[in-house]
């Protein structure tokens, strides 16, 4: 882990749990995205030093905090610029934003923690001086408001969270979608796509994206088809989250009880906009079914 790889001109990746892109532009290097706490943003400067590479700035492609939660120790060290996209911007600057949103709430303390909330830090936007020209936004919501990828100059497109490998979905199952429709769209982008090199945040690095792309996609249907299917008699939603991780012989904590329940929710908004499930209030309780 931490380690640094080079894919294609001035255009390398940290492979890490989720993989930090490095773009080189003379002795100054941009990252995409920091990591997920203080301790990966002290790999990362050790892994810059080591090259001389002076830190200029991080571009992130969206919030969630294993994306940003190297930010503030190497903004800290290093007086980098930390630029952020749309709410993406706004989560990063406020990241109690992030585990409110997942809960729905005021969180309690077992959720204010660096997996959910990583530490506060000064995003500016992509208009802002500073932020690299050479580094091309792309648009690709649904996993989160308004994540972006990054093209390189060298062709080499990092994707963010918008794809998950075949072996977290084979045991995971269900991957966070913010916005199932938006999600779909995005597959149906990315796998139009043309470019040297993909860099998901999540799976291998691949010169074909299509393969990985259609088995997210399927796996976003299967859990839609599942979710419709329970819904032929009323259930409401605790039942349909119980019945969704016993199905995936899944194990339900604190984390995944916001995780999964706040993907469930989205999963039936997508379904009730289609007209395919309706809801219904009976003794006070929220019950969704087919129609």
């Amino acid at each position: 882990m931490f380690e640094l790889i080079k894919l294609k001109g001035n255009t390398y990746y940290i492979e890490s749990p989720a993989k930090i892109g490095v773009y080189l532009s003379g002795t100054e290097v941009y990252l995409i995205d920091s990591g997920n706490d203080k301790d990966a943003g002290r790999k990362i400067r050790k892994l810059l030093d080591e090259k001389c590479w002076h830190l200029r700035g991080i571009v992130n492609t969206h919030s969630n905090a294993d994306h940003i939660g190297g930010n503030a120790y190497l903004a800290k060290q290093t007086q980098c610029g930390i630029y952020a996209n749309g709410i993406e911007r706004a989560f990063t600057r406020w990241p109690i934003l992030e585990t409110s949103f997942l809960y729905g709430g005021y969180p309690p303390k077992d959720l204010r923690h660096k997996f959910l909330r990583a530490a506060e830090s000064p995003a500016q936007d992509f208009s802002a001086d500073g932020f690299p020209q050479e580094l091309i936004p792309v648009d690709l919501p649904g996993h989160f408001f308004h994540m972006v990828g990054f093209r390189t100059p060298d062709d080499v497109v990092f994707l963010a969270d918008c794809l998950s490998s075949r072996e977290i979905l084979d045991k995971y199952h269900i991957s966070f979608i913010y916005n199932v429709e938006e999600y779909l769209q995005t597959l149906d982008k990315v796998e139009a796509m043309k470019a040297a090199i993909f860099v998901p945040s999540h799976a291998a690095v691949t010169s074909d994206i299509i393969p990985l792309v259609q088995y997210n996609r399927a796996k976003v249907m299967e859990i839609g088809e599942r979710i419709y299917g329970m819904c032929r008699i009323p259930l409401i939603f605790e039942e349909i989250l119980k019945q969704i991780f016993d199905v995936y012989s899944l194990q339900l904590n604190f984390e995944q009880y916001v995780l999964v329940g706040s993907t469930l929710r989205s999963y039936l908004s997508w379904l009730r906009d289609a007209q395919k499930i309706n809801v219904e209030f009976d003794n006070n309780r929220l019950y969704w079914k087919c129609i």
